[in-house]
């Protein structure tokens, strides 16, 4: 597929991807400024999750439809964006549980969390077990690979992005396949963190 795919398809998510991850780790960017509630009940805090990833999932779905009507120019403008609605709902994630997205090792958290759930099985399983052991983990965690994060994430969705770019059947394509992300964003962030909060109460 990648071979099929136009290089300056391919310079946009490279680049993108680069991007995101050097504002993830430098800065707090994405961090909403709403206030977002924190509350301790893990239920509470998941039902919070949901009502945030059905708003950033409507935003991606809308915002897909938009960017894959207009064909291949319009569909490389769609990387971007949807990276940063994808972390705009992880830092209100990390908010809702009551942890600080400012800071470093938080906003590392963000981008395993976002390996974890676009990313190939054998690389997944890698993630697991940092997100699994978090604790121990972080302290060997001062920067991350984004060559290897920009082409597990690359790879996971070139054929719908790829369709994306086709007129005419690239607005349906593009609502779907946002729409889809982001739900299992959504599922895999419930889940990493509430590894995180039952490895806290032990």
């Amino acid at each position: 597929m990648n071979q099929w795919i136009p290089e300056k398809a391919h310079k946009v998510v490279t680049e993108s991807i680069k991007k995101m991850v050097e504002v993830t780790l430098k800065g707090s960017e994405w961090v909403s400024l709403q206030d977002i509630p924190c509350v301790h009940g893990l239920q509470e805090r998941e039902v919070l999750m949901k009502e945030r990833m059905e708003f950033y999932r409507k935003a991606a779905t809308i915002e897909g439809a938009g960017t894959g009507a207009g064909g291949i120019f319009l569909g490389l403008a769609d990387f971007p964006l949807l990276l940063s609605i994808k972390m705009k709902f992880l830092s209100e994630c990390s908010l809702i549980h009551g942890y600080d997205p400012k800071q470093y090792e938080e906003r590392l958290f963000l981008l395993y969390v976002f390996q974890l759930a676009f990313s190939s099985d054998s690389h997944k399983k890698e993630v697991l077990y940092i997100i699994e052991n978090w604790e121990k983990e972080r302290e060997k965690l001062k920067e991350l690979d984004w060559r290897t994060f920009q082409q597990e994430y690359r790879d996971y969705i070139d054929f719908m992005k790829m369709l994306q770019l086709i007129p005419g059947v690239g607005a349906v394509v593009g609502a779907y396949a946002n729409y889809q992300l982001l739900d299992q964003l959504g599922e895999v962030a419930k889940f990493a963190y509430r590894i995180r909060f039952f490895n806290e109460l032990e």
